[in-house]
């Protein structure tokens, strides 16, 4: 494909002029759509005006609205359609915006869940954060190769299955290099990955399995051990749901396993406990992993009917929080460090969910499940029973699917020696991607790189306390790593923190401090303002 795509910006540039001479201005949008090339279709290519455009995230809140983009070509197209093994038809979309001016860089948006849309190609990096077309990048996105978002019936089918895992980002990325030398008359000076969940996933695919195409990339909760996070998403259900009270039909009503008392109550005793070991009570874990939190203190006690978890509770949350085992007691999947972001929305919206029906509509039941049944589980297992999982046979049936999609690699050599860097961050408080599983992975990298300060030189990992999936929960959860990866990659100035905002914490600002260091309390100075902080 490396081939084809670099034959397909030859025969490119022929509608436009030599490859040779240097172009004052891109060429015209509309005549993208002449482009031809065998597997490839350019569907439409239309001129957009500068502003406000009229582009929403489904399932995400609206962009703020003083978010501006240049004026910009919009194309969109396809890469090798196809009828699949199953009779269904297949083809890997994408979205590519090409602004004018240009800054000379490119950056692929990953996706999210299991993708199966074509999002907005904007550069989304984080709501406190301006998106990279408004920075004047170029900016492409893609649906991994099959539709219909988070519809795991792709799973059936071997090249789909290859695409969504890594094969998509390789023919999207050369693809859309050949379009931006085709219209601007000129290559890239850089190239950055930016992604969040699975995007993060993908971000990191990108520097592992296409270390010569990324100078950087930001990963963000990434879901690099998706095969067994999904086997975390099942052992939390099952396990919630076996100390849920019933309904009328003798269903478990998932939603009540805890209530929002109750989840507070956890976590005003995790903050009490842990709050001070960053030298300072404010509402953040900063020193999270000094936390030594036991619920076992919160069980109730004879006579007690308020302000205490009952004796089910206690041990329920004790084997959600100790991660995923077999009966041998050997890990399947992380366990998860406590934290204040418990009795957060976005905690309960994965785990327990709100129903109050027979039907749970929590995340882990209405993504994991289905997605661990038909595509993590290979061969595809029609009677897997979310109640009856065999959690000691469940790690070998999903292996086959960990070892195309999960980039668990710690060798970065080819990356690390074109000088990329890779930027990771992790909420706390994320409950379906475990803090406790990056931090692992990020050590094993460390070790396998000559050590934390050589490891330093290539990756970062920064862990926001409170921040859930991707953002949201009591916490400093606004910042701007693409900023950061800029200034490591093209200024050799490694970031030695990230500043952080938050609307849980008005007027706050906070360091988000390099792993293993975290964000200290100076022990003078406005507790509100980074200033008064130190990475120790």
């Amino acid at each position: 494909m490396y081939r084809k795509a670099l034959q397909f910006a030859a025969i490119s540039m022929t509608l436009f002029g030599s490859a040779l001479q240097m172009r004052a201005q891109p060429a015209s949008c509309t005549t993208l759509t002449g482009l031809k090339y065998s597997g490839i279709v350019i569907q439409t290519a239309e001129q957009v005006a500068a502003g406000q455009a009229a582009i929403n995230f489904p399932g995400m809140p609206p962009l703020p609205a003083n978010w501006q983009f240049p004026a910009h070509c919009l194309v969109r197209g396809s890469i090798s359609p196809r009828t699949g093994g199953d009779g269904k038809h297949y083809e890997i979309r994408f979205e590519l915006r090409l602004p004018s001016p240009w800054n000379g860089k490119f950056l692929f948006q990953g996706g999210g869940g299991l993708d199966g849309v074509v999002q907005p190609a904007i550069g989304l990096v984080n709501f406190g954060a301006l998106p990279a077309l408004s920075r004047n990048y170029a900016v492409v996105s893609t649906d991994a190769g099959h539709e219909g978002a988070n519809n795991p019936a792709f799973g059936h089918e071997q090249q789909a299955r290859l695409d969504f895992a890594y094969a998509a980002i390789g023919e999207v990325t050369r693809v859309a290099k050949a379009i931006l030398l085709a219209y601007y008359g000129k290559a890239e000076d850089h190239s950055y990955f930016v992604g969040c969940s699975n995007g993060g996933r993908e971000a990191m695919i990108a520097v592992e399995r296409y270390p010569l195409e990324f100078d950087g990339a930001v990963a963000g909760d990434p879901g690099f051990d998706l095969a067994h996070a999904v086997i975390g998403e099942a052992w939390d259900t099952g396990t919630l749901m076996s100390i849920a009270p019933r309904g009328n039909g003798g269903q478990p009503i998932l939603s009540e396993a805890f209530s929002q008392p109750d989840l507070d109550l956890v976590r005003d005793a995790v903050l009490n406990q842990c709050d001070a070991l960053d030298g300072l009570k404010d509402g953040e874990i900063n020193n999270f992993e000094a936390c030594k939190f036991d619920p076992e203190t919160l069980v109730c006690q004879p006579g007690q009917s308020s302000k205490c978890l009952q004796r089910e509770q206690v041990d329920a949350l004790k084997r959600v929080f100790r991660g995923a085992r077999n009966s041998a007691g050997n890990q399947l999947y992380a366990g998860w460090p406590y934290d204040a972001g418990i009795s957060d929305m976005g905690w309960r919206v994965w785990k327990l969910g709100t129903s109050t029906g027979p039907m749970p509509n929590a995340v882990n039941v209405m993504l994991g499940w289905p997605a661990l049944k038909e595509y993590f589980v290979h061969p595809y297992l029609p009677n897997l029973d979310l109640a009856h999982i065999d959690f000691d046979k469940i790690t070998a049936e999903v292996e086959e699917t960990h070892a195309i999609d999960d980039p668990i690699s710690t060798d970065l050599g080819t990356f690390a020696q074109r000088e990329g860097r890779l930027i990771i961050f992790q909420g706390v408080s994320d409950p379906v991607f475990s803090a406790d599983d990056i931090i692992d992975y990020y050590r094993q990298f460390s070790e396998a790189n000559g050590g934390i300060e050589h490891a330093a030189s290539v990756a970062r990992l920064f862990l926001i306390p409170g921040m859930g999936h991707c953002q949201g929960g009591p916490a400093t959860d606004q910042f701007d790593p693409l900023d950061s990866l800029e200034k490591w990659v093209e200024k050799g100035s490694a970031p030695k923190s990230i500043t952080a905002s938050g609307h849980a914490f008005p007027n706050r600002t906070r360091p988000l401090c390099p792993y293993p260091q975290y964000a200290s309390y100076k022990g003078s100075g406005d507790p509100e303002k980074e200033e008064s902080f130190v990475c120790k």
